[in-house]
């Protein structure tokens, strides 16, 4: 979804009075909220993987009356594209996925080798079929008000010391992705002696991880893994003075949020899915097993992690 803002701010840069509704699972809402660019969020009711067709149908039908000119669809799956058709969307732009000729009647074909990055696969969608491409992309930039990021100061009780360090320890994909738990612990240690307020961001699943990291620190963090929606922790994270994250969703919403990040990079590709924003150090050892792709590493050892060390990191962070 942050690296979809791409996508939104061109749209808007093409066609200023363009009106932009996004049709999302509501759990992104609180994204969606902080893009100035979007009018309207519509919650798609099923979740991932649900065919629903008939919910879909119905949805789509729904939202004839909206009289949408036009539709582009990220996703890949067949599914994806029945709202936009059971809508009577004039325009329907996306890539041809799973065989989706007919429910889409502008379908693309993605050329990988071109469009390197989700990014530009993402706005490239947004440009007419025969546009010269790969186009610049604009970053992601989501905006919080003072207003959002003083209630959410008040709720947690939380009063600004001078500098903040936000650790983003989970990756939803799986222990491949993951900075070890004792590297995170040495930094927080390190980052606590010097002054620094350290605070671990993430879902209910990176509970267990955290936990461990702020026992290795003495419990000198503040944990908020699993006590904030979606909307809370962007609005905390914004008041960060750096990120360490790994590539993870929170990964992309710190740099969506202009923050200096400093992203880990293990099995997966800083090619492909990279922190949009100038202000990132991308750390990645760029071993010959790496990137596997994998959810743990089939060689049994992760060395593409581990090898990375806190002293590495915090000769990138600021004093």
């Amino acid at each position: 979804m942050v690296m979809a803002q791409s996508l939104f701010l061109q749209l808007k840069a093409d066609a200023p009075d363009c009106q932009i509704d996004v049709l999302a699972p509501a759990w992104t809402f609180g994204l969606l909220e902080r893009m100035p660019e979007v009018r309207r969020a519509i919650a798609m009711p099923l979740t991932h993987g649900q065919l629903g067709l008939l919910e879909r149908v119905k949805l789509g039908k729904q939202l004839r009356s909206e009289r949408y000119s036009h539709s582009i669809v990220l996703p890949n799956s067949w599914k994806s594209a029945l709202v936009p058709f059971f809508a009577n969307i004039a325009t329907r732009t996306g890539y041809v996925g799973e065989c989706r000729w007919g429910l889409l009647n502008d379908a693309r074909k993605l050329d990988k080798s071109l469009l390197t990055m989700t990014v530009q696969r993402f706005v490239a969608l947004g440009h007419a079929k025969k546009a010269e491409l790969p186009t610049p992309y604009l970053s992601p930039l989501l905006s919080v008000s003072p207003e959002q990021r003083q209630a959410v100061l008040d709720k947690f009780a939380i009063k600004l010391p001078a500098n903040i360090l936000a650790l983003c320890p989970g990756a939803e994909y799986g222990e491949a992705k993951r900075w070890p738990s004792s590297h995170f612990a040495e930094l927080a240690k390190e980052k606590l002696n010097q002054g620094w307020q350290v605070c671990l961001f993430g879902s209910t699943k990176d509970q267990a991880i955290a936990s461990e990291i702020n026992h290795l620190s003495s419990n000198a963090c503040i944990d908020f893994t699993g006590r904030t929606s979606l909307a809370e922790a962007v609005d905390l994270l914004s008041v960060a003075s750096a990120v360490v994250s790994n590539d993870s969703g929170l990964m992309h919403v710190a740099a969506a949020l202009d923050l200096p990040v400093i992203a880990l990079y293990g099995s997966s590709d800083p090619g492909f899915t990279p922190p949009l924003t100038a202000k990132a150090k991308i750390v990645s050892l760029n071993l010959p097993c790496s990137p596997c792709f994998q959810r743990t590493c089939p060689l049994g050892h992760t060395d593409c992690l581990h090898r990375i060390k806190p002293g590495h990191i915090l000769e990138l962070l600021p004093s």
